[in-house]
């Protein structure tokens, strides 16, 4: 599969705002009344990578994935495999972390990765629109995953 690069539909890569005074900063990454409501979050997680480390290539069939870059450093990942999609065969590569603080808003159908390129830990917040393996855990995970698939399209540079 050959990639163009460019924009992917639906993507939204926002960068953080910051708040700062002598204590430290804020930064909002979610307002109900600037996010449609089938985006809204229904749960949210927080999760650390180590360096060098990779998590992806996945794709989820309903969900998306709000995801919030804030320190390290990352490459992010993002292939439109969708069919019916304007940029469908388009690739957006973005590093994000500490130095490019971003929210990134991942629709369904759009292949994503990230990868810990900095030289320490690095934490990475979700808060997709749906609640993992549904409510209280009893329904299959909306994921497809690419990691282990030979001769992936999906790679990470």
């Amino acid at each position: 599969m050959t990639w163009t690069d460019g924009p992917i539909e639906g993507c939204i890569i926002s960068p953080l705002k910051k708040y700062a005074d002598h204590r430290g900063w804020l930064a909002e990454f979610f307002r109900q009344d600037e996010l449609p409501s089938h985006l809204h979050p229904t749960m949210g997680y927080i999760s650390m990578t180590l360096p060098g480390i990779a998590r992806g290539p996945h794709e989820h069939v309903h969900q998306t994935d709000l995801f919030l870059f804030f320190n390290g450093q990352f490459k992010l990942y993002l292939w439109d495999a969708r069919k019916d999609s304007a940029t469908s065969g388009h690739r957006l590569i973005l590093t994000v972390g500490a130095e490019n603080q971003v929210a990134a808003i991942v629709p369904p159908g759009v292949v994503h990765a990230y990868s810990n390129v900095g030289q320490t830990e690095a934490l990475v917040v979700n808060c997709p629109n749906q609640l993992y393996a549904g409510k209280g855990k009893q329904e299959p995970v909306d994921e497809i995953r690419h990691e282990d698939e030979e001769n992936s399209p999906y790679l990470l540079i």
